[in-house]
């Protein structure tokens, strides 16, 4: 199987989204492709996978040319594509079973109008046993994990005559024995003869996978080459234009007194008498792997999860947060994990989103908006942010994820809040946009802002935190001081080992 894509070009008003890009991917082959954050690779990806039909330019399948104008094109001539967001693609109140087989689902006008329900979990289960995914095929897809999401997507793509499978971030959501049996069933696609174009902004990971790499920037290609022939270091130059600089920023920090502690914390599901603090001016880390409680402890101390037991104390006075709402109006803020579902409103512009968290501050006595100092506040946010958006007005939707990652945090800076809780951060961020983020939330702290800052990637936390505390299954297991730790110590503890 061969795939040509020749001199494609995607223009949106004001900016040149793709101009001329050509891409060539063969069976049996894993391809990276990789660029920054409005380098165009998701853009090319929507191309192939009938999403944006809009474009100039030939695509040819083993010689013959093709027209791909829909999803439903792109499916008939083999290809597929998991996307980062899964929640986009899955039906939430439908189980496994259903959702791997819709796309079966009126398919072929000749079949029968009775489905065969004990035939879909059969060979649902089936699917599943022959990925090695332990997943019941009568579950509802609402109780899985982010990362059991994933792979219910891959089996679906797989399920079908995949002959060209996309992978967009696949690994973001993913522990390290969930990364390992992922590529393990790359590994097992390549050998069926499918291409796999991979999309990841984990260099090292796409090092380990991938045979070709294809670098993009502002709409064109860069380079293209075996992955043999190329260092991690050269990649990220040609991803940038210039050579990378030390991402984390050198800081003194300037700690005052506690400001926000948790004593004994629970919910009664997923986190256990957690005891914590953070001072003003200082970042702590919450470290752990998928699956170790992060994010629940980051909605527990935001209101978004009920406390069972416990007690959360503010500038040494106690408060109880029934809803975000209420955590909002202590001085809270939290830059969710899963940005599209729960961090910014895809379907409104960079403005409405800029402004949504602290209409208050933009209303006059009569509740009517100002849209003039609303419209100022944004502006000045996009240039500290650096967000790249032709307009005020253009829908949050069609920025680019490191993009859509800076609107969700500067949200939070117009209202100004006290604590800020960061849920990954850097998850599906180019090199460039990590810097820029690592450098606000450095200035926060400047500030005398007491910054939450959770991750599984550990380097970031060596990086940027003051004190560690990491978690397993649930519960704190160790308290470190960031700077007499390391990232071996830092895994040991977040595996279970004390």
């Amino acid at each position: 199987m061969e795939l040509r894509m020749n001199d494609i070009s995607v223009s949106y008003p004001g900016v040149q989204a793709l101009d001329q890009v050509s891409l060539s991917v063969s069976g049996g082959t894993t391809h990276a492709l990789i660029g920054a954050n409005g380098a165009g690779k998701s853009t090319l990806m929507k191309v192939l996978s009938g999403s944006e039909p809009s474009y100039t330019g030939s695509i040819s399948i083993n010689g013959q040319n093709v027209s791909i104008q829909s999803p439903k094109d792109a499916q008939k001539h083999g290809i597929q594509m998991v996307q980062q967001e899964v929640d986009a693609g899955l039906v939430p109140n439908l189980t496994v079973a259903e959702n791997l087989h819709l796309h079966t689902f009126g398919a072929n006008n000749n079949v029968a109008p009775f489905i065969k329900w004990k035939q879909i979990r059969k060979q649902a289960s089936d699917s599943l046993q022959a990925l090695e995914i332990k997943i019941a095929p009568n579950t509802l897809v609402s109780d899985l994990s982010l990362a059991e999401k994933q792979m219910i997507l891959i089996t679906r793509a797989v399920l079908t005559d995949c002959k060209i499978l996309i992978l967009d971030e696949p690994t973001a959501p993913l522990s390290l024995s969930e990364t390992k049996q992922l590529f393990r069933i790359v590994r097992d696609l390549l050998k069926k003869n499918v291409a796999v174009i991979f999309i990841s902004h984990r260099l090292p990971e796409l090092f380990e996978i991938c045979d070709l790499i294809t670098v993009m920037r502002n709409g064109c290609m860069v380079s293209s080459q075996p992955i043999s022939r190329t260092s991690i270091e050269q990649v990220v130059e040609d991803m940038l234009g210039e050579p990378l600089q030390n991402q984390f920023v050198d800081r003194i920090p300037n700690v005052k007194e506690i400001f926000l502690e948790a004593r004994e914390l629970s919910d009664g599901l997923d986190i256990e008498n957690v005891s914590l603090h953070v001072k003003k001016g200082e970042i702590i880390g919450l470290a752990g792997l998928v699956g170790a409680g992060k994010t629940e402890l980051c909605k527990l101390l935001f209101g978004a999860s009920k406390a069972t037991s416990g007690s959360l104390l503010l500038d040494g006075e106690h408060i109880t947060l029934t809803s975000p709402s209420e955590a909002v109006k202590h001085g809270l803020a939290l830059v969710p994990e899963e940005r599209r579902k729960e961090g910014i409103l895809v379907g409104e512009s960079v403005l409405i989103n800029l402004a949504t968290v602290n209409l208050k501050k933009f209303s006059n006595h009569f509740g009517f908006i100002n849209v003039k100092k609303q419209k100022k506040a944004a502006t000045e946010m996009v240039d500290v942010l650096d967000i790249k958006t032709p307009r005020m007005e253009t829908l949050v939707a069609h920025l680019s994820g490191g993009n859509q990652q800076k609107v969700a945090i500067g949200k939070w800076l117009v209202a100004d809040a006290d604590v800020y809780i960061f849920d990954e951060p850097t998850k599906g961020v180019d090199v460039g946009a990590r810097k820029d983020i690592f450098e606000l939330i450095s200035v926060l702290a400047k500030r005398g802002k007491s910054v939450i800052y959770a991750s599984c990637e550990l380097a970031d936390i060596i990086g940027m935190t003051d004190r560690t505390y990491v978690l397993y299954d649930g519960q704190i297991v160790k308290e470190l001081i960031t700077k007499d730790t390391n990232e071996e110590e830092l895994l040991y503890l977040s595996t279970g080992g004390n």
